[in-house]
């Protein structure tokens, strides 16, 4: 799993050509980049607005790639390509626009991600006249920009509830992998992140067993854990975290939740244990009652006697209502107070039915990116979700041959 903080790396490495290709990789500061693809893709001449929200639809484009590891941990010895049918358009040795050189400067450290979110926003755009997408249309911001609208306004109006994050801190490019195998009696950092990627991508895979408690001990639950993982995936099942199994982590927890599309389930509780720690109750606040109500909330969907809750963190009368009612259902003593014991039964009968629940971005924020302009669905609806690869034949770039040659 790639580390909690984003940053800017000093550098990228880009393949100058298909992922598979036998082509060359040039290692250029992330600036140079950005100031290179910015060059390539947009017109130098559109109005400020418009290139300031180009430029940020590129850095944050790139950084998710650097940030979720989306190559590395498929093996490849690159950040990035200059494929536009996988990435961005990137002319090794071109020079670059003054203007856009100068905005760049000023942009680069700065990036998008969704509220509440970690990861940089997975921005992918189109030229929006010979091919379209769901992201930015690149004439389309200019012609937003001629209707007299700034940055912000274009790049929400693409990709909804977005905010910026100004002057991130730059660094080198490190391997998200401790280093040195995991195995039992391990304590640390890097325990953790396993067991966090572990419970995650238990959500989606079933078969693999919950860790009760992300402790940063590896102790036998998370060797059991571990060995479930690697023989799903079809891994030497030894219940060691190698870099293969390392990667297969982050390869695959990446996938659950999105992190490399658009409408990314995201990094929202990177460090929350499915486990409680102590007993929570009427009047307490904080994340913990946000999660024991996000789990009531999906029940409240399947189980008429549990009646819906806000997810707000507090937890009220309305909260300890649905939790009388779960201890009801679920045959337990009905206190009010959320125990270990019940606890441990709502978060049992919530795994089971969490990924095929019906989700609203507004109910369910544990589970999806809050996209403003989104159309209610079906409350009635129940969806199996399938979790597959991120797509590798996603058009980011520009693919109209005339408008690559303007702006060179």
């Amino acid at each position: 799993m790639p580390p909690i903080t984003p940053y800017i790396p000093q550098t990228i490495t880009v393949h100058l050509g298909t992922p598979r290709s036998d082509a060359e990789n040039v290692t250029v500061s992330f600036s140079d980049y950005v100031k290179n693809v910015a060059s390539s893709e947009i017109y130098p001449t559109w109005d400020e607005s418009a290139l300031r929200a180009n430029i940020l639809a590129i850095v944050s484009f790139a950084l998710n790639r650097v940030y979720t590891e989306f190559y590395r941990s498929r093996g490849y010895d690159f950040d990035i390509t200059n494929s536009t049918a996988y990435d961005q358009y990137f002319v090794n040795g071109r020079s670059f626009f003054t203007n856009i050189s100068r905005l760049v400067d000023e942009l680069f450290n700065d990036y998008l991600r969704r509220p509440g979110f970690v990861e940089p926003l997975a921005a992918k755009f189109c030229n929006g006249t010979t091919v379209t997408c769901e992201g930015l249309s690149q004439w389309g911001s200019e012609n937003l920009a001629q209707q007299g609208y700034n940055s912000v306004q274009i790049i929400r109006s693409y990709y909804g509830n977005v905010e910026i994050v100004n002057d991130a801190p730059v660094s080198g490019i490190t391997s998200s992998y401790p280093g040195r195998p995991l195995r039992r009696g391990t304590s640390g950092p890097g325990v953790v992140t396993t067991q966090v990627m572990l419970n995650r991508i238990s959500q989606s895979y079933p078969a693999i067993p919950k860790i009760p408690s992300v402790d940063g001990i590896f102790g036998a639950q998370t060797e059991a854990a571990v060995r479930k993982f690697q023989e799903v995936f079809n891994l030497e099942p030894d219940g060691v975290v190698g870099k293969s199994t390392w990667y297969a982590l982050v390869r695959i927890y990446i996938a659950v939740t999105r992190m490399a599309e658009l409408h990314s389930q995201g990094q929202r509780f990177y460090t929350n244990s499915w486990a409680l720690t102590d007993p929570i109750n009427e009047g307490d606040r904080g994340v913990k009652v946000e999660h024991l109500q996000y789990m009531l909330r999906v029940l409240a969907e399947y189980i008429p006697e549990i009646p819906p809750i806000a997810i707000d963190g507090i937890f009220g009368p309305a909260t300890r209502n649905a939790v009388i009612a779960a201890q009801g259902r679920f045959g337990l003593p009905q206190t009010g107070i959320v125990n270990f014991q019940t606890w441990d039964e709502i978060y049992d009968q919530f795994s089971g039915i969490e990924t095929t629940s019906w989700r609203d971005p507004e109910d369910f924020p544990y589970t999806n990116a809050i996209i403003t302009g989104t159309p209610p669905r079906n409350r009635y609806a129940r969806t199996t979700t399938l979790t597959q690869f991120p797509g590798t034949a996603l058009r980011t770039g520009n693919q109209d041959p005339v408008r690559q040659e303007a702006p060179r």
